[in-house]
């Protein structure tokens, strides 16, 4: 399984926690060189001040601890 795939995996299971506040979240890019990984928060989350709280304490965490090879999750 690719990086790729594996990073959706892990987002497929924070998904439906994203979408009860009213929002969603897409994968743009891996950079599997980098270690950084390209998302798009979508509806409510795209303009919630808690967006880089969720995104770096929750998304980014969770990425990491299932892809030691990621380093970093960032909003685009």
């Amino acid at each position: 399984m690719s990086v790729k795939e594996r990073v959706e995996k892990v987002l497929e299971k924070i998904r439906p926690y994203i979408q009860s506040d009213g929002g969603d979240i897409s994968l743009v890019s891996v950079d599997e060189a980098a270690g950084i990984v390209k998302v798009k928060l979508h509806g409510a989350c795209g303009s919630c001040p808690s967006s880089t709280a969720t995104l770096k304490g929750g998304v980014e965490r969770m990425v990491r601890q299932e892809i030691p090879e990621i380093k970093e999750v960032v909003s685009v």
